[in-house]
C-alpha cells in the first residue's frame, strides 16, 4: 500500500509540474497572454495611424486645399500676387549662450 501511495505522490507532482511550468503549462498561458495584449496595443496604434493615412489620402484625391497646404508647408510654395516674408532669428553670441539656463 505504500509503494501505490509514493506512485501517486510521485504521478502527483510530476503532473503538478508539467501544468505549472510545463510547456503549454500555466506560465506559457500567462506568457501568451501579455504578449497578446501587447499586439492588441500596438494593433491599435497602427489602426490609429491608418486612418489618419487613409483620410489624408482621401483629403488629396478630393480636395485641392490639402494639395495646397502641402505645396505651402514641405515645398515653400506661394500664390501669385502673395509676398513671402521669412523671419531668421538673430544669431546667438557666445555671452548669450552662455547666459541663457
Amino acid at each position: 500500500m505504500r509503494i501505490l501511495i509514493a506512485v501517486l505522490i510521485v504521478l502527483l507532482v510530476i503532473l503538478q509540474y508539467k501544468l505549472w511550468m510545463g510547456k503549454g503549462g500555466y506560465m506559457d498561458a500567462r506568457q501568451l497572454q501579455s504578449e497578446l495584449a501587447e499586439q492588441r496595443t500596438e494593433n491599435e496604434k497602427l489602426l490609429t495611424r491608418n486612418r489618419a493615412l487613409q483620410a489624408e489620402v482621401e483629403d488629396l484625391k478630393k480636395g485641392l486645399a490639402a494639395i495646397e497646404e502641402r505645396a505651402r508647408e514641405d515645398l515653400g510654395m506661394i500664390q501669385e500676387g502673395e509676398t513671402f516674408f521669412q523671419i531668421v532669428p538673430a544669431p546667438q553670441t557666445q555671452a548669450d549662450k552662455s547666459a541663457t539656463p
